[in-house]
């Protein structure tokens, strides 16, 4: 059984927690496109409230605890491990739930190529207690924006996570999963589910447009968030996302392990 401790020292040493990979420039960035309601960073949330740069400074400071100090403006950003770990207790709580009533999921990444194994580990270990793991929409064209223009993906399925594949990669047998920001997947997918006359997700659980999508419209969510992220922060303060756990999103796969580990174990889904 991984320990607190021994989770807390992992976080630092892997730097999903302490000084992270995300710069304070790219936070700060972030922030004032949210603070002008740019899609790019709003990912799906839509604030009941109105946010400016500060107030996203101070909202950041309190979930993650990034520096408060608006002056504070390079150099890498900080995540207190104490707060991931709460978040994380939290993050399990709610797997716990839905197990012990064996609900229906949806589980998705944006950022397939370090969090997958993550997701997947948490859908194998769900199914194994009795919970749906529903992959509606499987194949369906997504038309996402890009800073290189439209580009056409495929809604696809790995270990029952969803995720967007470029339609050349898939041909090609090339890259787990395309990088993605946007909500149009999940909302393909539910759409689709509840088109289909199938269950509909009791929680959804990933990251990015995953967690916002579905929050915005009122399904219950929990993912990981970087720094960089205000997105799923805000959603969690207005109440639209249950669980926001703050860490870097982009380390290697396996230093999320661990996490999985004391996840699973928290919630009692051990297998």
């Amino acid at each position: 059984m991984l320990t607190t401790g021994a989770l807390r020292a992992h976080l630092l040493a892997a730097r999903l927690a302490g000084p992270v990979a995300t710069s304070r420039e790219e936070s700060l960035r972030s922030y004032r496109l949210f603070a002008a309601r740019d899609p790019r960073v709003l990912i799906g949330i839509d604030p009941e409230r109105s946010w400016n740069e500060q107030n996203l400074i101070d909202l950041m400071a309190d979930k993650c605890g990034v520096s408060g100090n608006p002056r504070h403006r390079t150099g890498r950003d900080v995540i207190d491990p104490e707060r991931t770990l709460v978040a994380l207790d939290a993050f399990a709580e709610r797997l716990a739930a839905v197990a012990q009533r064996s609900g229906a999921v949806l589980l998705g990444t944006g950022h397939p190529h370090r969090l997958l194994g993550f997701y997947a580990a948490l859908a194998d270990a769900l199914s194994a207690a009795g919970c749906a793991v529903l992959t509606p929409a499987y194949g369906r064209c997504v038309d996402i924006t890009t800073r290189f223009g439209l580009r056409t993906y495929n809604l696809q399925y790995v270990r029952g996570v969803a995720l967007v594949r470029r339609r050349e990669a898939e041909r090609s047998g090339g890259e787990p999963g395309a990088h993605t920001h946007s909500p149009l997947p999940v909302r393909i997918a539910l759409a689709a589910a509840a088109e289909s006359g199938g269950p509909l997700p009791e929680l959804v659980i990933g990251d990015h447009g995953w967690v916002c999508g579905a929050g915005q419209l009122g399904f219950e969510t929990i993912g990981l968030a970087d720094t960089d992220d205000p997105a799923l922060f805000v959603g969690e303060a207005e109440g639209a996302v249950s669980v926001v756990v703050p860490l870097d999103d982009g380390v290697r796969s396996d230093y999320y392990r661990p996490l999985t580990r004391y996840v699973l174990n928290r919630a009692c889904l051990s297998q």
